[in-house]
C-alpha cells in the first residue's frame, strides 16, 4: 500500500540525548535502547470513517518518537498497518450501500491527506491487512501445529488462539481476569462463542460466511481476526524484539496483549516488544472521542474550515501524551496564538542565543516526550525575543529549524 508523502525533516547541529519512555508493561519510565536502526510498529486505522483528533494525537506521539530517534542518529524502521477488512468496515459499507473496498480506499486516502497536512513522517512499510493474508495464514498454520490455536467445531470452523499459550499472558496490561473479560466483550471479543476452550481465547481466522469477503487457506477459506494481522505484519516487516509497539491506550487490551501473545507463542520470547507505548484519549463534549459515540472532531473538517494544521498539531502537543484530555475551542485558540507568537519571534532579524533553549527542548522531549515543558521553554525564548530582543542573528532561524525538526511544526 502506498504511504503518504514525507515532510522534509531538517537536521540540527549536534545530537539529541537518548530517549526515555513510559513502558505500559513495566509501569515506569525507562530508557529506550535501539540499535543503529530502531524498529517501531504502530497500529493503524480501520478505514470506515474519517481521521478524528484522537487518531491524530496518537500518530503525533509516534511521529515525535520518530523525529527524536532521527535527531539521536538512528535510522527508523517504522511499520504501520491498515485494518482494511473487519466487521465495522463491512457493516458501514452495507449501511451506506457501497463496496467495502471502495469505502476503505476513500478513507485511507483521506487519512493520508490528514497525515500529510499534519507533517507526520510516514511509515517505511504501510501494509493493509488484505496485503498480508499470506503472512497471516503462515502464522496460523504454525500456531495450529504448535497447539497454540485450535479449530472450533460447528457450522463455521473458526480458529482461535489459546490465551494460556504463553505463561506471561497479561503482563502488558496487568489486568485481572474479570477486567479482561469485561474489556474483551466491549472491544471486539466474543467470550460467549460456543465451543471455545476459554472465554478469553481470541479469534485468529473467521471461517467464510455467505456475503462476506474471504480468502482461500489450507485450513479453510475465511479472513483474519484483528490481532493476528498485527502480529504477522510486525514479524514479517520488523521481526521479533521490536523496540516499540504502540497505539492508543484503548488498544492495550485486548489488541496489543493478544498480538504480542500471538508472536510470543511462536518465537518463545518473553516480550514481543522491548517497550509498549500508549497515548491517552482525546475527548469532546465530556466523553472520549469515538466513532461509535459520534462526538468526533475531524481533522479534515477543521482543515476545511481554514484551521492551520500547525495549530492543530500544537494544540494536541500542549498536554502530555499519556494524559486523557479534552479538546475545545479554547485549546485551538491558545495553539493559534502560540503559533503566531513563535512565528513573530523566529522572523526577527536577531534574537537571544538559541543553544540553551534547543538543548532544553531536546532534554524535555527525551524525558518521556514532555511536550508541556518543551513548549514552555520555547514560549520563554519567544517572550525574551519579542520583548527584549537579542543580538544573535542566527538564533531565530535556528529556533525555527529546531521546532520543525523536533516538533514537526513549520514556522
Amino acid at each position: 500500500m502506498q504511504s503518504w508523502s514525507a515532510p522534509a525533516v531538517p537536521v540540527l547541529p549536534g545530537q539529541g540525548p537518548a530517549l526515555r519512555l513510559y513502558d505500559t508493561a513495566d509501569r515506569q519510565v525507562r530508557p529506550v535502547s535501539p540499535g543503529p536502526t530502531a524498529g517501531m510498529y504502530v497500529c493503524g486505522i480501520t478505514p470506515y470513517d474519517a481521521t478524528h483528533l484522537g487518531h491524530a494525537a496518537t500518530y503525533l506521539v509516534f511521529d515525535l518518537i520518530h523525529r527524536l530517534w532521527l535527531d539521536a542518529g538512528h535510522q527508523v524502521n517504522h511499520v504501520q498497518n491498515v485494518t482494511d477488512v473487519d466487521d465495522p468496515l463491512l457493516e458501514r459499507a452495507e449501511r451506506d450501500g457501497v463496496q467495502w473496498q471502495d469505502l476503505a480506499a476513500s478513507q485511507v486516502e483521506l487519512f493520508a491527506a490528514d497525515m500529510t497536512a499534519l507533517r507526520v513522517i510516514p511509515p517505511r512499510a504501510y501494509v493493509a491487512a488484505t496485503e498480508a493474508i499470506p503472512e497471516v495464514i503462515e502464522l496460523i498454520e504454525k500456531m495450529l501445529a504448535a497447539g497454540s490455536a485450535y479449530i472450533v467445531d460447528g457450522d463455521y470452523p473458526d480458529i482461535y488462539f489459546r490465551a494460556d499459550s504463553t505463561e506471561q499472558f497479561g503482563y502488558e496490561s496487568g489486568l485481572d481476569r474479570a477486567t479482561m473479560l469485561e474489556l474483551f466483550a466491549e472491544r471486539g471479543g466474543d467470550p460467549d462463542r460456543a465451543g471455545k476452550t476459554d472465554p478469553l481465547d481470541a479469534l485468529l481466522w473467521r471461517a467464510a460466511r455467505p456475503g462476506e469477503p474471504s480468502w482461500p487457506a489450507p485450513f479453510g477459506a475465511g479472513r483474519p481476526g484483528w490481532h493476528v494481522e498485527c502480529a504477522a505484519i510486525a514479524l514479517s516487516r520488523i521481526g521479533s524484539g521490536l523496540d516499540i509497539q504502540g497505539g492508543g491506550s484503548d488498544l492495550v487490551f485486548p489488541h496489543h496483549e493478544f498480538s504480542a501473545a500471538h508472536a510470543e507463542s511462536l518465537t518463545g520470547e518473553r516480550r514481543f516488544a522491548r517497550h509498549y507505548v500508549h497515548a491517552g484519549m482525546i475527548g469532546w463534549d465530556g466523553h472520549k472521542m469515538s466513532k461509535s459515540r459520534g462526538n468526533l472532531v475531524l481533522v479534515s473538517k477543521l482543515r476545511a474550515q481554514g484551521t492551520e494544521p500547525a495549530a492543530i498539531r500544537l494544540g494536541l502537543l500542549a498536554a502530555h501524551y499519556r494524559s486523557d484530555r479534552f479538546w475545545d475551542d479554547a485549546t485551538l485558540a491558545a495553539a493559534e496564538a502560540r503559533l503566531a507568537r513563535w512565528r513573530a519571534a523566529t522572523t526577527l532579524p536577531a534574537g537571544p542565543a538559541a543553544e540553551d533553549v534547543i538543548a532544553r527542548v531536546r532534554r524535555y522531549l527525551a524525558d518521556d516526550l514532555d511536550t508541556v515543558k518543551a513548549l514552555a521553554a520555547l514560549d520563554g525564548w519567544t517572550t525574551d525575543a519579542l520583548e527584549y530582543g537579542g543580538h544573535d542573528t542566527a538564533a531565530p532561524r535556528l529556533v525555527a529549524t529546531a521546532v520543525d525538526a523536533l516538533l514537526g511544526v513549520a514556522l
